[in-house]
């Protein structure tokens, strides 16, 4: 299959490639039964294969608790990954014992695990918030306001649909969240009418597919259980790739949602533009959206039902910039 800016070269769909390895298919077809994320099922391959390699290609069934804590140690010593990588392939293998071979490690308790650094995160003001967004224009401006105006994360706001969105009630329904959880958030009144213009486009889009016979990607289950609904209008995405692909899983060409790429290089540029200096980027505006109805005084399990966390621990970060914190202190060297 060759796909070229959205126009199909040869009818011939390929089915997706196999691993090499019989075991890693096993580990792969695990992973799809319990309905893991792609990103998921890439890395914990990554992992699993890497730690194969690691100790010579020997069988995981032959290793246990100290060839992890060696493969860790790897990781941590030699190749100075982040914690936060270390614990993922933590992850990937206690997944691969525990639900792809069925072995139990009782000494696997004796491993801890990456202590992870507490960064506070960056935040833009309120006034670096609309300098960033008058930098930008076209889709980057408007995934850019859905990430400051709703609390989204980038992938959330890129894998929006049309059926998401309601202007009735002016929410928005963000599905399969981190953690896969589905949550309502709010519309700006401001961004109705972009979002308005926006998909009157991606329905063009997908009314010029469903004529070629092409339709969007759809999650597994519903795929199956709605086998038409790939064409319909409600299910395409509000912000369209601008080329067809074909889907990793099936291996059926569709029509995808924009990747993320496009819209960080613009709101990088977006921000040196701005002149702001601060180590900042697209989910910035995420943080920027809950520090700043903190500020405004809004209560703290709103702002979690908002940003989707799963405990309140998690939003309480973003006190750090009240003014009850260290701003509200008058410093010595003032007095």
């Amino acid at each position: 299959m060759r796909v070229y800016y959205g126009k199909v070269m040869r009818a011939t769909i390929q089915p997706p490639q196999s691993l090499k390895s019989p075991f890693l298919e096993s580990v792969r077809q695990t992973i799809r039964r319990q309905h893991l994320s792609y990103s998921t099922e890439k890395q914990y391959l990554q992992y699993v294969k890497d730690f194969i390699l690691f100790h010579n290609k020997r069988h995981p069934q032959e290793m246990g608790e100290p060839e992890i804590s060696a493969y860790l140690n790897h990781l941590a010593i030699d190749r100075h990954v982040s914690a936060s990588t270390q614990n993922t392939a933590l992850c990937a293998l206690l997944f691969l014992y525990r639900q792809v071979l069925h072995i139990n490690l009782p000494d696997v308790q004796n491993i801890d695990w990456a202590k992870k650094s507490e960064h506070i995160p960056e935040v833009f003001t309120p006034d670096e918030a609309k300098r960033v967004l008058s930098h930008l224009s076209g889709t980057p401006r408007l995934v850019a306001s859905l990430l400051y105006g709703c609390g989204l994360r980038l992938n959330e706001a890129l894998q929006l649909r049309i059926k998401d969105i309601d202007f009735g009630y002016k929410q928005i329904t963000v599905h399969e969240g981190k953690g896969a959880k589905d949550r309502r958030v709010m519309l700006p009144q401001s961004l109705i009418e972009p979002l308005h213009t926006q998909i009157e486009t991606a329905r063009k889009v997908q009314a010029d597919d469903a004529a070629k016979g092409f339709g969007v990607s759809m999650p597994d289950a519903l795929a199956q259980k709605y086998p038409n609904a790939d064409k319909s209008p409600g299910w395409q995405y509000v912000f369209p790739a601008a080329r067809y692909a074909v889907d990793p899983r099936s291996g059926i060409v569709k029509r995808h949602h924009l990747l993320p790429d496009s819209i960080q290089k613009a709101v990088k540029v977006a921000i040196q533009q701005a002149g702001i200096v601060k180590h900042a980027g697209c989910h910035t505006f995420r943080h920027s959206f809950a520090t700043h109805l903190l500020e405004a005084n809004y209560d703290i399990r709103t702002v979690q039902e908002l940003l989707g966390h799963k405990d309140v621990k998690t939003t309480m970060i973003y006190t750090h910039v009240l003014n009850r914190g260290p701003a509200a202190v008058r410093s010595p060297l003032d007095a």
